[in-house]
């Protein structure tokens, strides 16, 4: 079956990382700054805090294109610590220990971080080269 959007792919992978940083950037205000949710917040010289700071600056890094391959990094890092500290413990399967979506975004972010920022991002209007679909940078002869 031929790929129907494929010519689309740049601007659908511009679209993932936007939202899915955006996304991220909101489990950092929750913890941060309470919203959306009920307004507790955490402490922020804490293990949540950081998470919280990582997910609000990581996220948004992430949405603007801004160092995404670093930003996604460390994101999918979070995120791995994450599980193994939170979920695992609990049971064996991300199904059974309410873990999918800490397991989705790490392998979602170490999928940005070999990617880059793409189309649509700050590093694209910074002039950096982009990256091809094949993950190799175009070489200039």
């Amino acid at each position: 079956m031929e790929r129907f959007l494929g010519n689309y792919g740049p601007q659908l992978y511009a679209l993932l990382r936007i939202v899915a940083g955006l996304l991220f950037a909101m489990h950092g205000t929750q913890k941060l700054f309470g919203w959306p949710g009920d307004g507790n917040t955490v402490e922020l010289a804490s293990l949540m805090g950081l998470a919280g700071i990582i997910e609000f600056v990581g996220g948004l890094m992430i949405a603007f294109g801004f160092l995404t391959s670093w930003a996604a990094f460390i994101a999918s890092g979070e995120m791995a610590v994450a599980y193994f500290m939170a979920h695992a413990p609990q049971a064996l399967w991300p199904i059974e220990n309410q873990g999918e979506l800490t397991v989705v975004y790490c392998f979602l972010f170490l999928y940005m971080a070999a990617r880059g920022s793409g189309i649509w991002s700050v590093d694209a209007a910074r002039g950096r080269r982009p990256v091809t679909a094949e993950g190799a940078r175009p070489t200039y002869s």
